[in-house]
Parts: structure tokens; sequence; C-alpha cells
């Protein structure tokens, strides 16, 4: 399911960025005091009294037409219309400004619950310049100071307080799966082929996420459901960055995913934005394919499948674990591969390994190949136990975690999946100091 989105948004300067960075524990925005700084989205997790969101920090808006203000509008402005939730911040030193009221009519149109904050409150004496922001009509703001921490929590309560209901879980024996990737790689185009080669559609239901469409279909007795996202749309004066929207639409669609496609194009060189939609991909802790679609070309462009499949290994390191799939999804020739490889990763993603045979293994690993010394101090493992699966998830309490060395961790890693079938999953070790 997609994690609540909760968009930051104000005027330039007035510390959206220092509040970002407090709410998610770590310096994450680049924080300066030149406005403009934050120039497009950025995106991390936050938790607060167990529930988890999204955040979303923004440029600053404002009336000036300075360099980039019109992308900085126009990215604030999608983060607005995707929001669940969105934290309104001002400066309380400076007072109501023109660039406030103009944010203010902004947010009043978009209709969404807004959690209003006065930031820079940094002793009583400043209290009072609160008072003046009720004339935007937002209502009560609740004075903070996002430098010294003042108020955080109970702008991290409001913002919980408004964050939509957890939905229940629907068809818990289906495997879900999304389509992602840059635009134009032919995503829409492998979802149809997978569609319309299976006759056997159930029903079409709009998803949780605003512009998707999840699909249940069966095929060969087995549940599936495919989460579609919908084409760009404008809405209003608003002309997204394809790219940037684009990457809003690829987290929404991994957060609710149990494996995650990623389409590349056979016709094109890996660029960039593929490498980048993969991080978000292992990021999100999610099954994995690699589909190389287009290969109807392949004869045409004198591709090797060897050579290709080497150059993918190279580019999406932290992929490694991804089986590849090469497919067209206009000749519908590859598909059958595809659901045999959705399969297999999603028995691997369930894997549960018993906690007598994880130990074996270790145990001899760690005979064969002693961790070396790092940080003042050699490891030593005592246990480990797989606390989850969906992805496996192996706890190793140690004497002391800073004595892993990320040669061996990976090490460790490979053992597992030499011993066990983890194709297509990763792996989420966690280190414990045992006490």
């Amino acid at each position: 399911m997609a994690l609540p989105l909760v968009a930051i948004v104000g005027a330039p300067n007035v510390g959206k960025s220092t509040i970002f960075n407090r709410f998610v524990g770590r310096r994450h925005s680049i924080v300066d005091d030149n406005p403009g700084v934050t120039r497009d989205r950025i995106y991390c997790n936050a938790e607060w009294l167990g529930r988890e969101f999204r955040l979303v920090d923004t440029g600053g808006i404002e009336i000036s037409n300075r360099p980039f203000q019109e992308q900085i509008r126009q990215q604030a402005e999608i983060a607005i219309l995707e929001a669940d939730v969105i934290l309104y911040i001002v400066d309380g030193k400076n007072g109501v400004t023109t660039d406030d009221r103009m944010v203010a009519k902004m947010l009043l149109k978009a209709n969404k619950p807004i959690v209003f904050a006065v930031n820079k409150i940094d002793n009583k004496e400043s209290l009072v310049s609160v008072y003046d922001f009720y004339s935007l009509g937002l209502g009560e703001p609740i004075a903070l100071s996002g430098e010294h921490g003042i108020g955080v929590g109970d702008v991290l309560d409001k913002i919980v307080s408004l964050l939509p209901i957890k939905e229940e879980e629907t068809n818990n024996d289906a495997i879900t799966f999304s389509v992602v990737g840059r635009p134009n790689v032919g995503k829409s185009s492998l979802v149809n082929a997978i569609l319309q080669k299976e006759r056997t559609i159930v029903s079409s239901i709009e998803g949780t996420t605003r512009d998707s469409v999840d699909t249940y279909f069966n095929k060969d007795g087995q549940d599936y459901i495919v989460i579609d996202t919908a084409g760009l749309k404008k809405r209003g004066k608003i002309y997204e960055n394809i790219d940037k929207y684009a990457m809003l639409r690829a987290l929404s669609s991994i957060d609710r995913s149990d494996i995650v496609i990623l389409v590349i194009d056979a016709t094109t060189s890996i660029v960039e934005q593929d490498k980048h939609v993969a991080g978000l991909i292992s990021e999100g802790k999610k099954g994995a394919i690699i589909v190389v679609n287009k290969w109807d070309e392949a004869k045409h462009l004198n591709l090797n499948k060897n050579e290709f499949e080497k150059e993918i290994r190279k580019n999406f390191v932290f992929l490694s674990y991804a089986p590849i799939v090469f497919l067209s999804a206009k000749n519908r020739t590859g598909i059958e591969e595809l659901f045999s490889a959705i399969a297999q990763v999603h028995q691997a993603y369930d894997t549960h390994i018993s906690t007598s045979v994880l130990n074996t293994l270790v145990n001899e690993a760690s005979l064969l190949n002693p961790a070396p010394d790092f940080n003042g101090g050699r490891l030593k493992i005592y246990y480990a136990s797989q606390v989850k699966s969906r992805p496996p998830t192996i706890v190793f309490f140690v004497n002391n975690p800073r004595y892993m060395h990320f040669s061996y961790e990976r090490y460790l890693e490979n053992k597992l999946r030499e011993a066990f079938s983890f194709d297509g999953t990763p792996i989420d070790i966690i280190l414990r100091e045992r006490t």
C-alpha cells in the first residue's frame, strides 16, 4: 500500500528544508540561506506515533521572476496535487508577505487538509507575530522553530491526525506487481500485452493512488494485481516535467507492490534515469525483475543478448539479484517467461528459513572465511534469526555492529543466496549488539 504523502510548501527561505531534515532525523535536504536552493522535490520517509508517511520538500513559491522560479512553482504545484496532507510554512520573522498570500490562495483552491505552521518562533517574545498570520484564512497556525526543534511534535501530531486511514488489504492471495521505468520504454504496452493475452480479467478498480488503476486478473489459477499508472494529465496551467512527475508515480507504485518490474528499452542505451529508477526499487526492498522491451528489434540493431545482459549487470549493480527477461510487448513474445520469473521472485520474496538451518549456514561461512579486523575490532556473530519475509529480513546478533565491514556483509549475503533460492528478492540484513 502506498504511503500517505505530506508536502512541505511555502515561500523561499522560510525554513522548509530545515524542518524536512528535522522530521526525517538527518540532513537530507540542502539547507542554505540563499532563496531557491531546493529546486526539485526531495522525497524521504518519516514516521511519527507509529504512522509512516512520505515527506516531500519543495522549492519555494514566490511571485518574482527568479531563475528556475517557474520550474520551482510547477514542481510545488505537482506536490500539492499529489499530497494527502499539506504542511504550509511561513516565516514568523518577516511577517505576512505577498508571496505568503499567493501561496495561501493556491492552497485554499487545492482543497486539501492543511497544517499551518509559523517558523522561526525561537522565543516567547516572538510569539506575538503568530497572530498576524490569521489574516491568510488558513485557520490557527502552530508556532514552530525548525532550527531549535520547538513545536515539532505539535506539528507532527497534527499531520498524523490528518493522514488518511489505512485501508484493508484486498485479496491477500494475489501477487501484486507494478511496471515502472522512464517514459517511452513501453510500460503501458507491456501491461496491455499482459492483459490482452490473458482474457480472464476479473475487474478494474480505481486504486488508492490517484490516476492509477489496479487490475485484478487470473492466470492458470493464480490471482494477480497489476498496478498501472495513468498517463500525464494537464491540470490548469501546470505543464509538469514528465521525468519528475513519473518519479512520484513510480514511488507510489513501488510502495504498493510485492514485485516491481523495471522496463528498459532495447533500442536505446541505458541512461542515468534508468539507473535512478532502479535505485528506487532497491531502496524500496521489493522483489525485482528487469525487462528488456522491444527485443523484436534486436536482430535489426545487431544486439547480442549476452552482451546486453553484461551491460545491465554493470549498470545496475544494486539490482544484481533481479532476473532479466527479454521480450517484445508489441508482439507479445516473452510474456510466458515473464510470468515464470514473477512466480520465482514471489516465492523467493516470501521465503522463510528456520533458525537452526540459518545458523548452521552462518557458522560454516564464518569458519570458512572469518571476519576481518575492522574499526578497531573483529566481528563475532553469536547467532542469526529471520524475523520476517517479504522481503526476507535476517537479524545478526553480534558483539559490535561497527566491526562489520561492508564486504563481509556482502560475503554473508552471497552465502545465503548460494544456499537458498533468493533470486529476485533483496535480503535485508540487520545488525544488533547482543547485550
